[in-house]
């Protein structure tokens, strides 16, 4: 059987709405969501080269894997399969390709590299937290260009997306074969996506 596993977004954990909804809909179909936490090791230091080391080692010695990354988790999770023939599938929610350039503005960015950090929102500590501006250098290195491994992958965006814009899951579609784009109604927490869109991603027809 497959195991699966959820990747969070930047400032958020294992504990978010979109974590405990995927987690129920598993928990029916007698399956367990295995939530990873990406603060490990601070969320300070925090880096994507972090996070795709850290889902690496974690799924090293499972035989059969898939992965449910939301925004930077589903970036993160892209590259994860991308190194990992155990990963089989992927639901990608709202990917944050091209972050963080389509995130802030130039001079946003500028501001941050002056400075050296960025004072956060960090949703699952309720609290703001410094981000060095290390995680802007090291989040350019992984390009969703050079994703070429032909992983079964499903992507759900929101065409209100403020955060992340639709437009970035589009193009990566367009040019895969083997990737799927869910457009619905939704901004970038896909609050209001109806059961049955979760159904349909993780129900037994896919299985």
């Amino acid at each position: 059987m497959v195991k699966w596993f959820y990747l969070h977004g930047l400032a958020s954990s294992p504990q978010s709405r979109k974590a405990q909804v995927l987690s129920d809909r598993l928990q029916k179909q007698g399956q367990v969501l295995h939530r990873v936490d990406l603060n490990e090791g601070g969320f300070s230091n925090l880096t994507v080269s972090r996070q795709i080391r850290q889902v690496s080692a974690l799924i090293a010695q499972e035989d059969r894997v898939a992965l449910i990354g939301s925004s930077l988790g589903g970036l993160t999770a892209a590259w994860v399969a991308q190194e990992s023939l155990i990963v089989e599938r992927l639901l990608l929610l709202a990917p944050a390709f091209g972050f963080p350039d389509c995130w802030l503005t130039a001079a946003e960015l500028q501001d941050w590299q002056t400075s050296g950090h960025r004072l956060i929102y960090h949703y699952g500590q309720g609290r703001s937290l410094p981000l060095t501006y290390h995680f802007v250098e090291d989040a350019r290195t992984w390009s969703p260009h050079r994703l070429t491994r032909p992983v079964p992958t499903t992507i759900i965006h929101g065409r209100q997306d403020e955060v992340i814009p639709i437009q970035s899951s589009r193009d990566y579609a367009k040019t895969r074969s083997w990737v799927e784009l869910i457009e619905v109604d939704s901004d970038h927490a896909l609050g209001q996506l109806h059961p049955r869109v979760w159904q349909e991603v993780i129900g037994e027809r896919r299985q």
